[in-house]
């Protein structure tokens, strides 16, 4: 099976996790410090505070940015988007509330955003599908209209960037995601940039449960005393975890660089298969492409999305789809209600999604190979294909 995503784990990130374990540190040493640092320096942000995954990352930017001090506190999410982006609001006690996207790019759309803004909204959640900034300008425009905080969710988009402008220095907190499928891997691991400097000293308690030290800092003072000031979590990455994520940082630009090779590749043998159409990249934006995900077009294939996905899986392509609209999932519907056409065009896009294979080991023998099979299923026989779609 060719797999949709796959980490690319080379002798010299091997070589650094050995070395993190023969020194005295393995869980918040000096490595934790030197993975932010050159981390905010790659994305152009003052600070970068390090998590246990981009869900904790999630979570602590929404702690940090007083999402849940107010009992009636709304955050606006993209309906698509992984369920981890919502769920931190809900993690807050605040209710998310779904914006549309839109139908190119499958983007939040900032009109749809604007429409959604109450005097209960107290932040926007901008997340960058697939890895494609979003119209940052547009959303903080609207932020500042209305005194929101704007969040970036990008755990898809390390790498990118909007003119000279990165991604980790877009929006007032920013988070990633290092889990092995994206740009780099920590195993699993997760981070936040601001350039706010209180903001950072609330990050780095919450993660730490609320205390204001870590056991690194009192040993270097010989102190045993430690205050804890806040309510926490164990949210803490290790030194392991960053010799790992630092090695895998000084290849971002091979691996960015890599997969928007294979996306114009892709581009170049799909353009001639009228069923299929890639999602639209907007002018000035340097795409870090965590997926490639194309609409398949039913009406022209006499397939489903659904007949598709199960004959390319059962050609050894390992499609997937991203994502179905949060408020879709049986948790969603069972506290909110079944809002079934809250936002239409999230809904029809989820029905014509997949997900291609991209990932920097690829060979273009293997995106040649995905071209020809999605061109080739439209020719199977009626009777090979899915019951359940």
């Amino acid at each position: 099976m060719l797999p949709y995503g796959k980490q690319t784990i080379g002798k010299d990130d091997i070589e650094a996790v050995v070395d993190a374990l023969k020194s005295n540190w393995l869980t918040t040493g000096p490595l934790v410090s030197t993975f932010e640092t050159t981390f905010s320096q790659t994305v152009g942000s003052q600070h970068a505070v390090s998590f246990s995954s981009g869900t904790a990352a999630l979570h602590a930017a929404m702690h940090a940015a007083g999402i849940g001090r107010d009992a009636n506190d709304e955050v606006i999410v993209p309906a698509i988007t992984f369920v981890a982006t919502s769920n931190a609001v809900l993690y807050q006690n605040a209710k998310p509330v779904f914006a549309d996207v839109n139908s190119d790019s499958l983007l939040i759309d900032p009109e749809d955003v604007a429409r959604k803004i109450t005097p209960n909204t107290k932040a926007i959640v901008a997340m960058d599908y697939a890895g494609q900034p979003c119209n940052y300008a547009a959303l903080r425009a609207l932020a500042d209209q209305h005194n929101l905080v704007l969040i970036s969710d990008a755990c898809h988009s390390l790498g990118g960037a909007i003119g000279s402008n990165r991604v980790g220095n877009l929006a007032d907190f920013t988070c990633f995601s290092f889990h092995p499928i994206k740009q780099i891997t920590s195993a699993e691991g997760g981070m936040v940039t601001t350039n706010s400097d209180p903001a950072t000293t609330t990050l780095k308690e919450f993660r730490n449960h609320g205390i204001t030290t870590d056991h690194r800092q009192r040993e270097s003072k010989q102190q045993h005393q430690y205050a804890m000031e806040s309510l926490g979590f164990n949210y803490r990455l290790t030194d392991l975890q960053c010799a790992l994520g630092l090695s895998q940082l000084a290849k971002l630009n091979r691996f960015t660089r890599r997969r928007n090779d294979i996306a114009r590749f892709y581009r170049s043998l799909l353009k001639p298969i009228p069923h299929v159409n890639p999602l639209q990249t907007r002018t000035g934006i340097e795409h870090a492409h965590h997926l490639f995900v194309i609409r398949w077009d039913q009406e022209s294939t006499g397939l489903s999305r659904d007949q598709a996905f199960e004959q390319l899986r059962e050609r050894k392509i390992g499609v997937n789809v991203h994502y179905q609209p949060v408020y879709q999932h049986p948790y969603y519907v069972n506290r909110f209600g079944d809002q079934t056409g809250l936002c239409p065009k999230a809904e029809h896009a989820y029905r014509e999604i997949l997900s291609l294979p991209i990932f920097p080991l690829m060979k273009e023998e293997d995106v040649r190979l995905v071209a020809e099979q999605l061109q080739a299923i439209t020719q199977a026989k009626p009777n090979t294909l899915s019951k359940a779609a």
